[in-house]
């Protein structure tokens, strides 16, 4: 057998190959190559599977969130709480806006921010809080909406990781990641459940007040062109990836259903393994299975390293929590300081993940991977 990669993009195009070449041709023989059609209709679309009121498309997940804290009207010296175990966009762009991160723990269980420690960390200076959606799964959103609603506190979702997971609130009512807080950013990096083929992005609302401030901001600060309403920037989806993306989005939930399966899969053939610990998911969010994320409690760097001289590829998000990261010192934090995020920064190691796996490669991950613990070799 080959080598085992993380994800495989090249098969997921061979499925939808002849889709998706019509639509690039169709977008070649336009040469409308930036806010062509393809854009607004993606945007339509996209809105509509979220149930959202408005889709603001951009170049990408780190542009979103930027553009969303710039959109709140956030002045240098407010703060934002988040999370330090999460990808270094999230507290970049709160720095690069001159605000101060703070951070909050994270539930060792489901790896997103700890709901419970929020309050302590809010102060006078405290405007927004952005919650990760990690892997896959959504964070307790309807207990955090409360504390911002008592706080009078912004809610941005960092939901580059969970597009299509749904949440449920404590009286039924269901709504899909990143239309549940005052905005909502996504990614469409390749390797994402909903990727393009270089680099995209999205913000949604449901408050076409901000919608309206945030389309500007994508586009200098323009709403009427060459007058200059808001300090903007430039970023924009191009019409190409826009027309991937609508071929994509039509495949998205048999693509979770697909991840679905193999993390099932999974937990099947290596449930019991100790030392390591299959994924959680929350009673109210479904796992749409960006990661497939294990904890190991003792070995993992070692059970990686075996698992890469046989061809199995595997990763670790993230080996460094942010609060420990050298461009956050100055903010004051110490090691110690989120010790749940210490410690799965220590134990984490994702499996291969994506909407092409099968249950004999799932099984030779899993019998390499139990070979290893069977001879101690971790």
């Amino acid at each position: 057998m080959a080598n085992i990669s993380m994800v495989d993009l090249q098969t997921q195009y061979e499925h939808i190959k002849p889709e998706v070449d019509a639509a690039i041709q169709e977008v070649l023989n336009s040469c409308y190559f930036v806010g062509g059609g393809p854009v607004k209709e993606f945007a339509c679309e996209l809105s509509g599977y979220l149930g959202a009121k408005d889709v603001i498309p951009c170049g990408n997940g780190t542009d979103a969130l930027q553009i969303a804290l710039m959109a709140l009207g956030l002045k240098p010296g407010d703060e934002v709480i988040t999370t330090p175990f999460t990808f270094v966009a999230t507290a970049e762009v709160i720095a690069l806006l001159q605000l101060k991160p703070v951070f909050v723990d994270i539930h060792p269980d489901t790896f997103n921010i700890d709901e419970t420690k929020i309050e302590e960390a809010i102060t006078s200076k405290t405007r927004c809080i952005i919650p990760v959606h990690l892997f896959g799964q959504v964070a307790n959103m309807e207990a955090i909406m409360n504390i911002a609603k008592q706080h009078n506190l912004f809610v941005v979702e960092d939901n580059a990781q969970a597009i299509g997971a749904d949440y449920t609130f404590s009286d039924g009512r269901r709504q899909k990641a990143g239309t549940i807080g005052h905005i909502g950013c996504t990614s469409f990096f390749p390797s994402k459940n909903l990727g393009c083929y270089g680099d995209g992005g999205a913000i949604c609302t449901n408050d076409l007040e901000l919608s309206e401030k945030i389309r500007m901001i994508c586009n200098h600060g323009s709403k009427v062109k060459y007058y200059h309403d808001e300090i903007g920037v430039n970023s924009r989806l191009d019409t190409i990836q826009a027309a991937v993306l609508r071929i994509k989005l039509r495949h998205l939930d048999k693509y979770t259903a697909a991840r679905q399966e193999a993390a099932q899969i999974y937990n099947e053939l290596l449930a019991g393994e100790e030392p390591i610990t299959t994924p959680s998911i929350a009673t109210f969010t479904t796992h749409v299975f960006h990661q497939y994320t294990l904890k190991v409690t003792s070995g993992r760097d070692r059970l990686q390293k075996k698992l890469g001289e046989a061809g199995i590829a595997s990763a670790i998000y993230y080996p460094v929590p942010l609060h420990l990261q050298k461009a956050y010192q100055h903010n004051g934090y110490q090691k110690g300081d989120f010790p749940v995020s210490e410690m799965m920064a220590e134990q984490v190691l994702s499996l291969p993940m994506h909407t092409e796996l099968n249950r004999n490669i799932q099984i030779k991950i899993a019998s390499t991977l139990k070979g290893f613990i069977k001879e101690r070799a971790i």
